[in-house]
């Protein structure tokens, strides 16, 4: 989210059911250079990143395919409907952040026993099913992009003399990358400091029901130090009721995923202390990348394909991060 990944919020609203058709700029017909099967999760930036990726990386191989879209909006069946559509059509590959990593299945078994490739970013499905059913896997690993994190927060509480700091974690659970990115939260943290506990593990994906989750967590444990935030809408739905509750300048956030509001919050260095991103349109190009790959004959077994993790820490670099992303597009 990554929900889940990645489950940050920047402001895009992907319909439910986009198509897309691009033709390359020397006017050929639409769908002359091949068609994808496109879904993405929800309508976070994250996605808008990862469909302008997706775009600028075809457009960089010189064949730019047409792109039939959904917003699944976390649905398995709207997700199976738009796969079963488009595995009638027989694109050229399905590029998909899965909403279950077993809901999901007999949709993507289907793509597979259609002929058509199946590159996953960002989710997938249980491993032992991905290995049968799909060529390729953007991922970053969950468990790094957790661990920078712990990391940073270990020296932060580290720099204020504090050893035992008592940490909440806003959660999007409901996705096993992001079970990953606490374990790897976790581990980091209490290497460098033993005596950091976890004091509630709440689902907050969403900054609505994160804001609602966070201030619950808050009340519950007002010496509270810190909230990990394990996707975006989780991040700033914390940052949110931190500030909400006059909690500023007591409890601190650290967090997953870029966004504008987040890249703000981070410049400010009152309540936001580090963020931890994969790029959206990083991620796209990849996917892109490996469903030529795959078309071409060159992806013949299933493959993982490391995605970059960057860590933001503090004022100086969120400012950065917002002048090199004037539209707000991770």
């Amino acid at each position: 989210m990554g929900a889940t990944g990645r489950l940050g919020r920047a402001g895009l609203a992907l319909a439910a059911v986009v198509l897309l058709g691009l033709v390359a700029a020397c006017g050929g017909k639409v769908g002359e250079n091949g068609r994808f099967g496109v879904v993405y999760m929800d309508a976070q930036g994250f996605y808008a990143g990862v469909r302008a990726g997706m775009q600028q990386e075809a457009e960089a191989l010189g064949h730019v395919p047409q792109l039939l879209q959904i917003n699944a909006q976390g649905d398995a069946s709207k997700e199976s409907t738009f796969v079963d559509q488009v595995s009638a059509a027989k694109v050229d590959a399905l590029i998909l952040s899965p909403a279950s990593a077993t809901a999901s299945v007999p949709a993507i078994k289907l793509a597979h026993s259609s002929g058509i490739p199946v590159i996953c970013y960002n989710t997938c499905i249980a491993e032992d099913s991905a290995r049968k059913y799909v060529s390729a896997y953007v991922l970053g690993d969950p468990v790094r992009f957790g661990a920078l994190l712990g990391d940073q927060a270990a020296e932060h509480f580290r720099s204020v003399g504090k050893a035992e700091p008592k940490i909440a974690v806003v959660n999007c659970e409901f996705v096993e990358v992001c079970i990953q990115r606490r374990q790897g939260f976790e581990q980091a943290l209490k290497a460098k400091l033993p005596g950091a506990s976890i004091v509630a593990n709440q689902e907050g994906a969403t900054i609505d029901d994160a804001v609602d989750v966070a201030e619950r967590i808050l009340t519950a444990h007002p010496d509270v130090d810190a909230f990990y935030g394990e996707a975006g809408g989780a991040t700033m739905g914390a940052v949110r009721a931190v500030q909400a509750r006059g909690k500023t300048g007591q409890t601190v956030v650290f967090g997953s995923d870029m966004s504008t509001e987040a890249a703000q919050a981070l410049a400010a260095g009152t309540v936001l202390k580090a963020v931890v991103d994969i790029s959206g349109i990083a991620v796209g190009k990849l996917a892109a990348r490996a469903a030529d790959q795959v078309r071409r004959g060159d992806l013949k077994t299933y493959t993982v394909v490391p995605a970059p993790i960057e860590l933001y820490v503090g004022p100086q670099q969120g400012g950065a991060w917002l002048t090199a992303h004037p539209d707000g597009v991770p």
